[in-house]
C-alpha cells in the first residue's frame, strides 16, 4: 500500500521550487506541529527558513538554520518521505559553503550573490 502524504507536504515542493520559502515554512510547520517528533520535517523547514533569512541579509540566521537542518536530517538518510535526503544534505552543505563569513549583508548584496538553487524532487 502506498504511503499517503499530507497535501501541505506535496505543496511544499511546488513552493520551494518556485522560491516561495516563507510559504514553505508555513506549510511544513502546520504538519510538524502535529508531529513534533518528526525531525525530518523540522530539517526541511529549517532549510527553507535559512534560505529566506539569507535573502533578507541575515547570514547568521541562515547559517544557524542550515546547521540545525543538517543535524536533523542525518538520521533520515538515504531516502525518507519520497525524498533523496543525501541530495538535500549535499545541497545544504553547498549553501553553507556559499555563505560569507559575516553576520549580516545588505539586501542588494544578497540579491547580487544569490544562493545556489536546487529543484527538490518528490518521488513516490
Amino acid at each position: 500500500m502506498d504511503q499517503v502524504f499530507p497535501e501541505e507536504y506535496l505543496l511544499f515542493f511546488e513552493k520551494f521550487n518556485t522560491g516561495e520559502y516563507y510559504e514553505c515554512h508555513d506549510l511544513l510547520e502546520s504538519i510538524w506541529l502535529g508531529d513534533r517528533e518528526n525531525r525530518y520535517l523540522q530539517g526541511m523547514l529549517q532549510m527553507a527558513v535559512g534560505i529566506y533569512h539569507y535573502e533578507y541579509g541575515n547570514v547568521k540566521g541562515a547559517r544557524l538554520m542550515f546547521q540545525s537542518a543538517l543535524i536533523y536530517l542525518q538520521k533520515y538518510r538515504p531516502y525518507y518521505w519520497g525524498v533523496n535526503v543525501e541530495v538535500v544534505i549535499e545541497y545544504i552543505e553547498q549553501l553553507l559553503r556559499h555563505l560569507p563569513n559575516v553576520k549580516q549583508i545588505a539586501l542588494e548584496q544578497a540579491k547580487e550573490n544569490p544562493l545556489p538553487k536546487i529543484h527538490l524532487q518528490f518521488i513516490k
